[in-house]
């Protein structure tokens, strides 16, 4: 590669490691050219997954201010860039490694902190980002129920005081 790729490709990788919030290395030793291209469509429109040379991936790993990849990158290595939802992402690469044990997952880079490997199978097991808020909606829903209850039980229990009275003044 002459010299002038070889920067063009770390501005290009530092660019995603900026924009991206998250990155997860995997090795792709095994897997064919057919197999790259479904992983691919498997991540979504939110993940990018690119073959990188480990040198290159370095500088440009410490350019955009990512410390501590060094170990990861080792043997042949494919990043996946993701810009949406990371535990989206992880179940897709957890799910394809398991139907092609060739993909392994190294480890990856998220918010600045260096994943290991049983971490990202960790966020795989995730739900994604809609469901933890469509719960955390319906638990807050079921709280102001609950409020909304406390706040009317001394109400209704005037009203069947005042009812229990009338009906006693009645009798007698």
């Amino acid at each position: 590669m002459a010299r002038a790729d070889k920067a063009a490709a770390v501005e290009a990788l530092k660019e995603q490691f900026n924009q991206a919030s998250a990155a997860v290395l995997t090795e792709y030793r095994g897997l064919s050219v057919a197999d790259l291209k479904a992983l691919r469509r498997s991540l979504g429109q939110d993940a990018t997954y690119a073959i990188a040379k480990n040198t290159l991936t370095k500088i440009a790993a410490r350019e955009a201010g990512v410390e501590g990849l060094d170990d990861q990158l080792s043997g042949p290595t494919a990043i996946a860039f993701v810009f949406g939802d990371v535990a989206t992402t992880a179940k897709g690469l957890r799910d394809f490694a398991k139907a092609n044990p060739h993909l392994v997952i190294k480890g990856g880079v998220m918010e600045g902190k260096i994943l290991d490997a049983e971490t990202v199978k960790k966020l795989a097991d995730l739900e994604s980002r809609e469901v933890l808020l469509a719960k955390l909606a319906g638990a807050m829903k079921g709280n102001l129920s609950k409020a909304v209850g406390l706040f009317a039980a001394p109400l209704s229990q005037a009203a069947r005081l005042v009812k229990a009275l009338e009906d006693q003044k009645q009798d007698a």
